[in-house]
């Protein structure tokens, strides 16, 4: 794992086969990890794809990158420009799941030339709704009074369908595991930072590379409803809902996903 400084704060990477993009068809794939989560969240979901250079960054707060000040999503899109310019990378593929497709798209706003490709994982590019926000706003209250050990292991399995959570299998226990080892502060600063978060849907509109959207019909993080509304956004578009998957495509449709993703790689040329 390498680290860059970012607002004196240290931010982590894993730079996986940095020789992979020699090759002018062999761009890299930065990767972003969403709430809750960490760059350990591709561990698994990576070896499905061709070998190729990826770059798995934990955002501020998570894994073993430090919480910066006034937490925003322009803020954490500016910590993986800071990754992006130390690795020197011209045009690579964006890929965000989540919450990390929410810091894509704020990458996207400001360095949007950068981008051979997008794909948001299970994300969307609007703002949160009312009633949204008011739930940000009762788990930031949760967590104030309880803990934020008893809000990790009642949030993560909801990511999954039931079918699959139930038990909390193997999966499941490994992303409690991690998230409990997070700071209430780092959560807390994620939660407001999302519900402060502004409407990027322009910003997919406007976006001139190919965009692929992975939606999950049972994702009740992002719902499917929301999926479909920006599926008209940019112009060149690619869309796979995947029918038993709720918000952790990677782990319950990994090789659905990984075939989709591969798909989408095949073709993005420099």
């Amino acid at each position: 794992m390498e680290q860059v400084t970012f607002q004196g704060k240290l931010i982590a990477f894993y730079d996986h086969n940095p020789s992979k993009n020699k090759e002018a068809d062999e761009l890299p794939v930065v990767l972003l990890h969403g709430f809750l989560e960490d760059s350990r969240l591709w561990d698994e979901w990576l070896p499905l794809l061709p070998s190729r250079r990826f770059i798995c960054i934990d955002l501020p707060g998570f894994g073993n990158s430090e919480l910066t000040d006034n937490l925003t999503m322009a803020g954490m899109a500016e910590s993986v420009a800071t990754v992006i310019e130390h690795l020197a990378l011209d045009r690579f593929i964006l890929t965000g799941h989540s919450m990390g497709g929410y810091v894509a798209l704020a990458y996207a706003e400001k360095w949007g030339q950068k981008l051979a490709g997008l794909c948001l994982f299970h994300s969307h590019p609007f703002e949160d709704s009312e009633e949204k926000k008011a739930g940000r706003l009762k788990a930031i209250e949760f967590i104030k009074t309880n803990g934020h050990v008893i809000y990790v292991r009642q949030t993560i399995p909801q990511l999954f369908i039931y079918d699959f959570s139930k038990g909390y299998q193997m999966e499941v226990n490994r992303l409690i595991h991690n998230a409990i080892h997070f700071t209430p502060e780092a959560i807390i600063s994620a939660l407001d930072s999302m519900r402060n978060r502004q409407d990027r849907a322009d910003v997919l509109r406007n976006l001139d590379c190919p965009v692929l959207m992975l939606i999950g019909q049972h994702d009740t993080a992002v719902p499917l409803d929301v999926s479909m509304a920006m599926t008209h956004l940019p112009s060149r578009g690619i869309v796979h809902v995947f029918p038993t998957v709720g918000h952790m495509g990677m782990f319950s449709a990994s090789r659905e996903t990984a075939k989709a993703f591969r798909e989408f790689l095949a073709e993005i040329r420099n």
